[in-house]
């Protein structure tokens, strides 16, 4: 981190430097404005808002331990070691300044440039949101050698600040409670909470991240924990993202620089795959949207390999012409910048709009990949060798996609088949239901509704895309008819890189896999997704991409019968109706979509009224890049060892 960033005093954080910018009125009323939503997404974006605070303290250079732990009771625990929030009295407020932080929305010290350069938070509600969407908050905060406490109740303080006991320490201790009566998830998952204080320690070198789940015991007796720390920043980072893969060369190209007042943090690796896999972030923020720092990232690395492939001859041999996206074939990369008031854009606010950080980053990166390839000439050639493979793939996989996208999806002519197509020509109303194998799909074909819901039968497991040069997915009968169905088409008009979705005509806006409750059906939803994450990633952004649920047991007694989705629903079923025994209870366990006919098809699974559908979302990009590379790649090892590490909530049926 730059010495301007450190360059505050401690003795300046007082309750001056807070700011208050509104109220808190409308959080409880309208939650999903501030947090995303109100299921599981939202619940874990209250921990993230306050380790937010605990990063900003580190990067002022005031923290470096952040220890997070679920609490039996699935409350949340955040501790740091920094200055502790300013508990004196605020003259405006006429309160104390701690009391302000909890319970006045947008206060606090990140809107005061003297106290924080730069802050992470992609919304900056604070600290202020969590207490009002918690049932119940203690906050303790160690400073000036005392302790203070304060507590709240949606929000509200129930006491002043008081002192309540001496210390050595420094630093904050928030506790919370999420509201039950507001959000429609309240249990913490520890993958999740994992994921993000993993990427947090990675972008933010040098701290340490303590993660605790105290509603598990290990072996020994103690809790489950794990803890983050890097020295090398994002260049630890790149070699774990790219951990799954076979690199093209062993080094990273690494800088860690700043241009024009901004920090830029970048790690470059190549693989021998076939993707682009860049994740960049603004303050900790992953931009899944891109912006204005992925564009000059790429207009350094065109610009430079371009300039070195040519002056080294190694294009007069090619007889393709190359393309800027040529370049980033195989490539992994992660890119941080600190931008001081970021100006975020795009569907999910994740994209930056600054137009000074695109020529800082532009500058950073090719100075430091001019210099890297200057001196490894071996590794150059390399990569160049590479780039001249990618255009050769690319030209094959323009004529395959020609030959797929040659008419116009939206006539009726083109379409595969096999697609039982809905009469609704309004892509908001309509789904569609990839389903696995002719026999389901006939019964899905007979119990649906036809006004809005279409049917494409799959054959088999499809092509596992993970493994495969681009061009070959467009070869693939079963690929061809998703995309085909679809109406997605690859390249944008005016835009170099033909591998990008275009869902602007995309004809269903549910897309739903509909698979056995198997082994086999697991698999399958699994390739699937991974096409789509791969290939068409803009579906599941837009929150198009669902899995059904079929149910597992259809369970009966007398005249009774309840279907049954999951292994404790058919217990509690159980332990109503049986008599202590589970005598009388007769239970049908369902394998496949087949063994239902099409009115229990439509009932359980295709009802929109009574269906349970998830909703396949990218939360972190990082994150599902890696897994899908470790699940759907050639290393057996990581493999193996996460399904055995996972096997407790893994599908295994017998």
């Amino acid at each position: 981190m730059s010495e301007e960033l450190t360059q505050n005093s401690g003795s300046n954080y007082s309750a001056s430097s807070i700011q208050v910018l509104e109220g808190l009125e409308a959080v409880r009323k309208r939650p999903a404005m501030y947090i995303g939503d109100i299921s599981e997404k939202g619940l874990h974006h209250l921990v993230y808002e306050v380790v937010d605070n605990s990063i900003d303290e580190a990067l002022a250079g005031y923290c470096t331990h952040i220890e997070v732990t679920i609490n039996e009771d699935n409350s949340i625990t955040v501790q740091d070691n920094g200055r502790g929030i300013p508990v004196d009295f605020h003259q405006k407020e006429k309160k104390s300044a701690l009391e302000v932080v909890m319970t006045v929305l947008h206060a606090g010290g990140k809107f005061d440039k003297g106290s924080y350069k730069v802050s992470g938070g992609l919304h900056g509600v604070g600290v202020s949101c969590v207490n009002a969407l918690s049932t119940h908050m203690i906050t303790n905060v160690f400073r000036n050698g005392k302790v203070y406490q304060q507590e709240y109740a949606c929000g509200k303080p129930l006491y002043p600040v008081k002192e309540v006991g001496t210390t050595d320490l420094t630093g904050t201790r928030q506790t919370f409670w999420p509201d039950a009566s507001i959000f429609t998830v309240t249990e913490y998952k520890y993958s999740i909470l994992q994921a993000r204080m993993r990427e947090l320690a990675y972008l933010n070198k040098g701290i340490t991240i303590t993660l605790t789940d105290k509603r598990v015991k290990e072996d020994d007796g103690s809790y489950k924990q794990e803890v983050f720390h890097s020295e090398e920043g994002v260049k630890e980072f790149v070699r774990f993202l790219n951990s799954n893969n076979t690199p093209l060369i062993d080094d990273v190209i690494y800088l860690n620089t700043e241009k024009q007042g901004i920090p830029i943090e970048c790690a470059i690796m190549y693989n021998t795959g076939f993707r682009e896999n860049l994740h960049s972030y603004v303050n900790n923020i992953n931009t899944i949207e891109g912006g204005t720092h992925e564009a000059g990232f790429r207009m350094a690395l065109t610009r430079v390999l371009k300039k070195y492939a040519e002056e080294s001859k190694a294009l007069e041999k090619a007889k393709v012409e190359i393309s800027g996206e040529d370049f980033r074939e195989g490539l992994i990369a992660v890119i941080s910048v600190k931008v001081a008031e970021p100006q975020f854009e795009g569907q999910t606010k994740t994209k930056l709009g600054n137009n000074e950080v695109s020529g800082a980053v532009n500058q950073a990166v090719g100075e430091a990949l001019t210099n890297y390839l200057e001196e490894h000439p071996k590794e150059a050639k390399i990569i160049v060798d590479k780039v001249v493979l990618a255009a050769t793939a690319r030209v094959a996989a323009r004529k395959a996609r020609e030959s797929v996208q040659r008419k116009s999806p939206m006539g009726g002519g083109g379409l595969p088949g096999k697609l039982a197509d809905c009469s609704s020509r309004v892509a908001e109303e309509c789904e569609l239901f990839l389903v696995e194998g002719d026999s389901a799909g006939g019964s899905a074909k007979q119990g649906r509704s036809r006004q809005f819901q279409a049917i494409l039968p799959l054959r088999g497991k499809i092509l596992n895309v993970e493994k495969a040069m681009w061009h070959k997915a467009f070869e693939s009968d079963e690929v061809n008819n998703i995309i085909q169905a679809l109406g997605v088409r690859f390249g944008v008009d005016g835009e170099e890189d033909s591998k990008k979705a275009n869902i602007d005509k995309l004809r269903y806006h549910k897309v739903i896999i509909m698979t056995d409750a198997d082994v086999d059906g697991s698999h399958i939803d699994t390739l699937i997704m991974t096409l789509f994450y791969r290939y068409m990633p803009e579906v599941i952004q837009g929150g198009h991409l669902y899995i059904a649920t079929p149910p597992l047991y259809k369970c009966s007694k007398g005249k009774i019968s309840e279907y049954c989705y999951t292994d404790e629903a058919r217990q509690a079923f159980i332990q109503k109706y049986g008599d202590g025994s589970e005598q009388g209870i007769h239970t049908q366990r369902y394998k496949g979509l087949g063994e239902m006919n099409p009115e229990q098809l439509w009932e359980t699974t295709m009802n929109p009224e009574t269906r349970i559908l998830k909703q396949v979302n990218i939360e972190n990009a990082a994150e599902a890049d890696y897994i899908f590379s470790m699940l759907m790649g050639d290393d057996v090892g990581p493999r193996r060892e996460f399904i055995e590490k996972n096997a407790t909530y893994a599908n295994i049926d017998a």
